[in-house]
């Protein structure tokens, strides 16, 4: 984006600590010092509001893409800990051999956000991803001959790879020269077919294994959604379905949790963190992993996707709203790993679309919490399950600018 490039370039590294402390309070320092305002994204009809780029935030986007652009592979791809082992990152041991999909699908994703001057990184990376869609069947839910390889796959599930694919597909369609578009769209359009053809019985994409791949289902929805928002025909039923077993999810997990019988078949997680007794406990679907906030988070974004919508399950939103200040739930697991990290994007995209206090408040708290966790050399890693550096810095920067306009 072009606000990024303008903050590169004033190389403001030595008093960003500074500014800091009064970013977005003094519109006559704003305009002193070159710094930009970008519109929140916002519901149809809503006023258009503008926040300040805060430049802490800003330099610490600009380091972890620095770092990805850094790592990614000869071939256009990432691996889960970096790109090209060969000549980028000779001492590490990386925990598979070559680059993957799923990881090179969500390094693109934070890249796109990061700035203008990754383009040449994005486009060899949709390269790359599309000979693996091109080259796959047209039946099943697979784009790629790497199955139950990377943390991604058995941890959101095997089939991760065509759900993030999608999503990104849908970001960049329409955005390339005309023949690559035309290339684009056919992949998107294979992608989409994939996954209404392969979606459960119940509604869900929770298939072939995986720790929690609610978080999986949660990025397929997810990716139709922005594929119907680009223009691409989607199968209405198969998104009816998709939230029908969210809302029943979170149905019966409220009432699980006031004392009532649920029957979602999930399994009791308690407050401090682990399996407990259903007195205690609220429900969640075996497919989050026993964590509720994966399940919230999954529930929030895909039920506030329209205005319609956010009316529709109010009951739903509110219930949700109200335990993201519990900093247990927050915590997910325990420790930040990539789940926590994907399920915060899923929360900051649900409470950005109404905006408002609960957005403000949910941004800036996350925000300084995922700052905290960068590492020295630009990158963040996991702390369980998803640890790749790839995958999670790649995450952290989507949260990280969540405020801002695509």
């Amino acid at each position: 984006m072009k606000y990024l490039v303008a903050f590169v370039s004033l190389a403001l590294l030595g008093c960003a600590a500074i500014w800091a402390q009064n970013a977005g309070r003094n519109a006559d320092n704003k305009a002193r010092n070159g710094e930009k305002t970008v519109s929140t994204q916002r519901p149809t009809g809503a006023a258009k509001t503008s926040i300040a780029l805060d430049p802490t935030t800003t330099l610490a986007v600009a380091k972890g893409a620095k770092w990805l652009a850094s790592v990614q592979g000869a071939d256009g791809g990432w691996g889960q800990d970096g790109g090209d082992p060969s000549n980028v990152r000779q001492s590490d041991r990386l925990e598979s051999n070559g680059n993957d999909v799923a990881n090179t699908a969500i390094a693109a994703l934070a890249l796109l956000r990061a700035g203008a001057q990754y383009r040449t990184n994005v486009e060899r990376a949709v390269d790359f991803i599309l000979q693996r869609v091109e080259a796959s069947p047209g039946d099943g839910l697979a784009i790629t001959d790497v199955k139950q390889q990377t943390q991604v796959q058995r941890k959101l599930g095997p089939y991760i790879d065509t759900f993030v694919t999608s999503m990104l597909l849908a970001q960049v369609d329409g955005t390339f020269a005309k023949a690559a578009n035309a290339r684009i769209r056919s992949g998107l359009e294979k992608c989409v077919a994939k996954i209404e053809r392969n979606q459960m019985k119940d509604g869900s994409w929770n298939v072939g294994g995986g720790w929690a791949p609610l978080l999986g289902t949660s990025l397929a929805s997810h990716s139709l959604y922005a594929a119907g928002q680009k223009g691409v025909a989607v199968n209405q039923e198969v998104m009816m379905a998709a939230d029908a077993y969210t809302v029943k999810n979170q149905k019966d997990r409220d009432s699980m949790a006031s004392g009532g019988v649920g029957r979602g078949g999930g399994v009791g997680f308690s407050a401090a963190g682990g399996v407990g007794g259903i007195a205690e406990s609220v429900v969640v679907v075996a497919g989050a992993a026993g964590v509720a906030l994966y399940q919230d988070a999954q529930a929030l974004e895909q039920l506030s996707r329209t205005e319609e919508s956010r009316k529709k399950n109010a009951r739903e939103i509110a219930a949700i709203n109200g335990r993201l200040s519990d900093s247990k739930f927050v915590d997910g697991y325990g420790s930040i790993g990539g789940e926590e990290f994907f399920s915060y994007l899923n929360i900051s995209d649900g409470l950005k679309r109404s905006g408002g206090k609960e957005w403000n408040e949910w941004h800036s708290k996350i925000t300084q919490k995922i700052l905290k966790l960068q590492n020295e050399d630009g990158t963040w890693s996991g702390h369980h399950c998803i640890t790749g550096r790839c995958a999670v810095t790649s995450a952290a920067i989507l949260n990280l600018t969540s405020d801002r306009v695509d």
